[in-house]
């Protein structure tokens, strides 16, 4: 049967390298782009305790401008505007973003800053999504950043294949949704060797992070053929390639798949499938209570499935193949999954309290997901039920 016509909006990015040495590779792209003034935005940790960055440094050689290391989870509005303070007084003309998803996304505002002059906080304000009466996205206009920028991504959150970045609002204490299709970097490198020095829990949670993007995909009933083979291999990548990664941290081609099968996960998103009520939940765990963005997922994942079946049952049954059990119940394939990986499956467990619930799920109803969930959030209640459904 056909299914409804659509039109994809693709992003900027030009190239990506799989498996390359990300020193050499960032110094090729530089050379590519014509750049003389390259600034890093690095996790602090990796820059600090790993050679990585410093290798990066070393072959840029002279078109080494500096690099930075300020940005913090979840990405607040105050480390954006350091960091674009940083790079507007070296004259950057390209960044490269290596670390993990809030490096990513920070690199990817900073940009925005820098096109646009940004100094101030609220300035960032005419850039953040918001969202309708009716549900929808409202989009404001605005042109894009001019520089380029490469990803070299440490985890498996996947920010660097979306031209969408979250940054936080610490007036609100909530993440802010700000898009444009040139905020996508114009190159990727996926090195699995480099992400050896990722803390384990880090990079399985970003792991499950990604299986999310894929399960909310194939659960949606905006997704197509298209996206739905996208999300059905890029579930297959990562559930073999993450428990082979927790039984043998040094197996690079388990690395690999896991960064490949991130990359299919996000295609989806980046095709215009929205997200649900587990990416809009997570949200708000993660501005409110500071929990990791891969641990959110690993929390909310299977209990939004479990709630979400009476609505999609048909399309989760593609979900459950893609994790080997054809028969059985998504919800129960992806708690065993994350189970096997030795990661956190209540909210107890990630620190968060009973007492927060009621103010989660009000945050969650203005959360960009909320309104695309398959199975309507009519209200707080709604949201209440999956929650406390994820207290056990």
């Amino acid at each position: 049967m056909m299914t409804k016509g659509k039109t994809m909006t693709l992003s900027s990015t030009q190239r990506v390298h799989l498996g390359l040495e990300a020193a050499s590779t960032v110094r090729q792209e530089a050379q590519a782009q014509g750049a003389q003034r390259v600034f890093v935005l690095a996790g602090r940790t990796l820059a600090a305790d790993t050679d990585v960055v410093r290798a990066i440094e070393a072959e840029l050689g002279p078109r080494h401008a500096g690099t930075w290391t300020g940005v913090t989870p979840h990405v607040p509005r105050a480390d954006v505007l350091a960091g674009a303070a940083a790079a507007r007084a070296v004259g950057a003309d390209m960044l490269v973003a290596v670390g993990g998803g809030s490096v990513v996304d920070a690199a990817k505002v900073v940009n925005l800053c820098l096109r646009h002059d940004v100094l101030q906080s609220e300035e960032l304000d005419r850039f953040a999504i918001g969202i309708s009466k009716g549900g929808g996205w409202q989009r404001p206009s605005f042109e894009g950043p001019d520089l380029p920028l490469v990803c070299v991504p440490t985890t498996l959150s996947g920010g660097e294949f979306s031209s969408l970045a979250g940054v936080t609002d610490e007036r609100s204490r909530k993440k802010q949704g700000i898009n444009h299709a040139h905020m996508a970097p114009v190159a990727i490198v996926l090195d699995p060797r480099i992400t050896v020095h990722t803390p384990q829990w880090l990079w399985l949670s970003t792991g499950v992070r990604s299986v999310d993007h894929a399960t909310e995909t194939l659960a949606s009933q905006h997704s197509d053929m298209y996206c739905d083979g996208m999300a059905d291999s890029a579930l297959r990548l990562l559930s073999e390639g993450l428990r082979r990664v927790h039984h043998n941290p040094n197996d690079m081609e388990a690395r690999l798949m896991c960064q490949v099968g991130t990359w299919q996960s996000k295609i989806p998103t980046m095709s215009g499938v929205p997200m649900g009520a587990s990416h809009a939940i997570g949200h708000v765990l993660g501005a409110l209570c500071g929990v990791p963005h891969g641990y959110t997922s690993c929390v909310m994942a299977p209990n939004v499935q479990a709630w979400n079946a009476p609505e999609v049952r048909d399309r989760q049954r593609r979900i459950s193949a893609a994790l080997g059990a054809p028969g059985r119940p998504a919800a129960a394939l992806l708690d065993e999954l994350i189970r096997s990986l030795g990661l956190p499956r209540s909210l107890a467990e990630v620190g968060v309290p009973r007492e927060r619930l009621q103010a989660i799920a009000d945050a969650t109803l203005e959360d960009l997901w909320a309104a695309t969930n398959p199975r309507p959030l009519r209200s707080s209640g709604d949201v209440m039920e999956i929650l406390r459904s994820a207290c056990v």
